[in-house]
């Protein structure tokens, strides 16, 4: 069986770590005899994880990462201390047990020694932290790359001829404009939605301007599957020709048509705002919700993904919050132009 690195995930690269700890410190002490190795291995890799995950999953995120530096500073120390001193007494508790005929006594000396190697031990759980969030970007972003090239796949293999269902669709456009021009708009819609799949999405950033040219199609097409209509409010405000990754904005507009319309009740509406503010983007969705509509408790699978995505793309430098008030829902979504 051979061992994949490059599929290992953090959790199996610790245990390939710890377990590597632990026969290095086996084979270590192994002259002094196969008990006391296992049981110092046993013990020293017990108290390097307590150490390092004592650090940098409880004290480091708990008291430094939420501002209470001084009370680490100090906390910290001591902890590691109070630890290196019970460690001495296990460990000559233990060596005694093993060598009976050769004693070691608890003293000050014992716990300074295994304090310092406590202190050496709790610097490297740093570097463990360093490693293990690496190790966990990296896997992250090769799962990205696994998705994107897996979506470009299945998008390649749905096209059939895409060139020639362009040109067919603009060839029923041209006949159905002399008898209703209507339904040859609709069509012209159409095509530019499934040339925006085609020739847009596959792309790292688009025009801020064909992302709404495809909203507003979007729109368009749903439009017609609401019997007494719907009223629509797209106020837009930007400068100059930002861009912005596809198909970002899409998930707020196909959740009103999803759950904020219903296609049989008249007075239906709903208001989208897209503003510049400097270098962020804001887009705002608002729209009543059905008289049957049950309250949302959580984020559907839409807003899920896209939170991932956002996270991926953005890191913190995001915003992303849904509100329902009364019969009202908004959605706001603020991210970086550059």
């Amino acid at each position: 069986m051979r061992l994949n690195l490059r599929q290992a995930t953090p959790v199996r690269l610790q245990f390939l770590i710890w377990s590597f700890v632990m026969l290095l410190t086996f084979f270590t002490y192994l002259p002094d005899g196969p008990g006391m190795s296992a049981a110092y291995a046993l013990l020293n890799t017990l108290a390097y994880a307590v150490i390092i995950y004592g650090n940098i999953s409880f004290l480091f995120p708990r008291l430094y990462l939420e501002g209470k530096t001084v009370a680490y500073m100090i906390i910290a120390p001591l902890a590691v201390f109070a630890f290196a001193a019970g460690r001495a007494w296990v460990v000559i508790l233990v060596h005694n047990y093993f060598s009976p005929r050769m004693p070691e006594y608890y003293n000050w000396q014992e716990i300074l020694y295994f304090t310092g190697s406590s202190l050496f031990i709790f610097m490297m759980s740093f570097v463990f932290r360093i490693a293990i969030d690496y190790f966990r970007l990296k896997r992250q972003a090769e799962q990205m790359l696994e998705q994107k090239s897996l979506a470009e796949l299945n998008l390649l293999k749905s096209q059939v001829q895409p060139h020639f269902l362009f040109n067919t669709l603009n060839n029923i456009y041209y006949e159905a404009f002399r008898e209703a021009p209507r339904t040859a708009l609709l069509i012209g819609r159409l095509s530019d939605i499934m040339r925006y799949f085609v020739d847009e999405s596959p792309k790292e950033k688009v025009m801020l301007a064909t992302e709404i040219k495809f909203l507003e199609n979007y729109i368009a097409l749903e439009e017609i599957r609401i019997r007494h209509g719907v009223k629509v409010t797209f106020d837009q405000q930007y400068e100059g020709n930002p861009v912005i990754p596809p198909m970002l904005l899409m998930t707020f507009v196909e959740n009103i048509f999803k759950h904020g319309i219903d296609r049989s009740a008249m007075g239906n509406a709903f208001a989208i705002k897209l503003q510049q503010e400097g270098n962020y983007l804001t887009f705002t969705t608002c729209n009543s919700l059905p008289a049957e509509s049950p309250p949302v408790v959580h984020a559907g699978i839409g807003l899920i993904n896209l939170e991932k995505r956002l996270i991926l793309l953005y890191g913190n430098r995001f915003e992303l919050r849904t509100t329902q008030t009364g019969k009202s829902y908004q959605a706001y979504l603020k991210i970086p132009l550059v």
